[in-house]
Formats: structure tokens, sequence, C-alpha cells
């Protein structure tokens, strides 16, 4: 298993080993031990979770103020840019993003720990997108950014304007988020 630490070192990008032949291929994607040596921490996950989404379908920015989630993110079918912004006000990188290209292809996982905000855009006609979290989903505290906020300016590689949801077109600029303390 590859492990790297990306701009904001909270966040990890893991590529597992690989092992293929004419049949096709094998890898583990989850490896509890390998996975909290690489984290640095015990970490739990209580819920999967699965989306399928079209071509320039943007989903995010999520996150949760009670309950905050960590999520290993990884692509089943095509590809995503996947997104994690820092809502931590103590930390260096705070209101900082970071992105990668997550796909079926290169088998790549994204670890955003809790106090993140997280989105994706689908980079490929289709995508299905799994992930793990470390706590149950409660709408109550979800909150959303705004995925196209001026002051985050994100780097979504997108040609043209992306399918958002009316609860993701109603997220809120990223100056009036709530944060994690």
């Amino acid at each position: 298993m590859q492990i790297t630490r990306l701009a904001i070192p909270d966040v990890l990008r893991i590529v597992p080993r690989v092992f293929g032949d004419e049949r096709g291929f094998f890898y583990e994607s989850f490896r509890q031990d390998l996975f909290e040596a690489a984290v640095g921490r015990k970490v739990s996950f209580v819920q999967d979770n699965h989306s399928g989404s079209a071509r320039d379908v943007l989903r995010g920015l999520h996150y949760q103020v009670r309950q905050a989630q960590g999520k290993l993110v990884r692509v089943v079918q095509g590809s995503v840019f996947d997104v994690a912004v820092d809502l931590r006000r103590a930390s260096p990188t705070f209101g900082r993003w970071v992105g990668e290209i997550l796909s079926a292809d290169n088998k790549a996982q994204m670890w955003i720990p809790e106090g993140f905000a997280h989105g994706f855009v689908v980079l490929s006609d289709h995508a299905q997108t799994v992930y793990k979290a470390t706590d149950y989903y409660a709408p109550e505290h979800e909150r959303c950014i705004a995925w196209d906020d001026p002051q985050l300016a994100i780097g979504w590689p997108l040609a043209g304007a992306p399918t958002v949801s009316a609860k993701d077109r109603g997220g809120l600029p990223f100056a009036a988020a709530e944060a994690f303390d």
C-alpha cells in the first residue's frame, strides 16, 4: 500500500497494491491495521455509502457540525475529482482545499478526516463512488458550503456548468460556514 500525505497533511492518498493476471485483478481495498498506522490513530467506521452519478454531476461541499464524519473515499466505476476543504479553525491549513482524481483504473482512495467538507465532480460518463464514514449520517447536522465559493477558489475541472442538487445550490459562502474549533 502506497500512502501519500497531500498538501494538507492530514488528508491522505492511499493506493493499494494490485495483483493482476489473465483473470483480472485482486487487491485489499481496506485493511484496518495498515490504515490506522497511516492515520496514526484508531479509527472506527460505522457506515458505508455508495453513489452513482453522471458526467459533470457535482456533489458537495458537505460536512456535519455534530457527528462529524471522517471518510475513506474510492471510485469503483469511472472517475471523479475528489475535494476536501479544511474547516478546523486551529489548523494551519484552515480554509485550504486539496483535490485528487480517484478512478476505477487508478484504484486510489482519499482519507478525509473529521473536520473537513467533502465534494466531488464526475469526470467520466458515469461514476460510482463508495466511501466509509466514521459516524452516521445526521441530516439535522449536515451543512453545505457553496461549491463555487470565490474565497476557496477550488479548481474544479469543469468545461461548463455542473449539475448540482437544489440543496447544494443553496450552499453557504465559506465565510458564513460553521467551522470546527
